[in-house]
This record gives structure tokens, C-alpha cells and sequence, in this order.
């Protein structure tokens, strides 16, 4: 048996309730999802996830003879203040993803979420030293030859 927990969107603030059973302990609600993390569907079977992966305004059963409390998750209609800096004062609910990251464990210990590593290539292949006069004898001289 579980419980309704409420989250947000970090995009535009549509507040969701999921429902889940309590052993679950959360890490973060983020606008991507964690490096190494696995991420469920609401709708599907996401205990043994390490994740939840939302879509802002999507995802509750409608028709097909099904009930809206057989769906674990619910939109609520409120909305909170969200910081998106891309787009602020988007539109609720606004369509984009968003990730529940539950805390995992590897050998005893919790696992720290490690950002995707950015590399930068500068120039390519270029001149191993600066592009210049040819070395000191090159150039106009000053005063006294210097």
C-alpha cells in the first residue's frame, strides 16, 4: 500500500502526486535526468526503478474503463513558483520531462550523482608556440637598437 507524494515541475511549477510506497527514498527532482540513473515510466512499475521519469501534464489513466484512482499519478491543478531559466513564465503544465531520482546504493554505500564530464577542443591541431615576428632580430627597432 502506498501513499501520494507531491512533486513539481522545475520547468513551469504543475504540482503532480505519485503514488508510491514509503521504503522509496527520494535524491532530487531535476529538469534532466542523473549520469547512471534508470528511469520508469509512473504508469509502469517503477519500484524496482531508480527513477521516475515525468512529462509534465501527462501520464494519468483516462477511459478505457479504467478508473482515475487506479493511476498512480495525479496532476492537481496548482502551481508553484519554478525557476527555468531557459524559459521562465512558461505555460502550466508545459509538456517537458522531468526526473525523480531515488538515492541507490552500490556495496553499502549511497551513490553521488556525477555530471556528464564536457570536453573542449581548442583550435585543433595548431602552432605549438605563439604566431609573431620571427624571434628577436625581427621588427622595427626602438631607441637604441631595442
Amino acid at each position: 500500500m502506498g501513499f501520494p507524494v507531491s512533486y513539481y515541475c522545475p520547468h513551469c511549477g504543475a504540482v503532480v502526486e505519485l503514488e508510491r510506497d514509503g521504503y522509496l527514498a527520494d535524491k532530487s527532482v531535476t529538469p534532466y535526468p542523473l549520469e547512471g540513473w534508470a528511469y520508469a515510466d509512473p504508469t509502469d512499475d517503477f519500484e524496482d526503478a531508480e527513477g521516475v521519469r515525468f512529462v509534465c501534464g501527462e501520464g494519468e489513466r483516462e477511459g478505457e474503463g479504467e478508473r482515475e484512482s487506479d493511476s498512480p499519478l495525479s496532476w492537481t491543478g496548482d502551481v508553484v513558483d519554478a525557476d527555468d531559466v531557459e524559459r521562465p513564465g512558461l505555460a502550466s503544465p508545459c509538456g517537458r520531462e522531468f526526473y525523480l531520482s531515488f538515492v541507490k546504493y552500490e556495496g553499502g554505500r549511497e551513490v553521488e550523482a556525477v555530471p556528464e564530464s564536457d570536453y573542449v577542443v581548442i583550435g585543433g591541431r595548431g602552432p605549438s608556440g605563439p604566431a609573431g615576428p620571427g624571434g628577436p632580430n625581427a621588427g622595427p627597432r626602438g631607441p637604441g637598437g631595442f
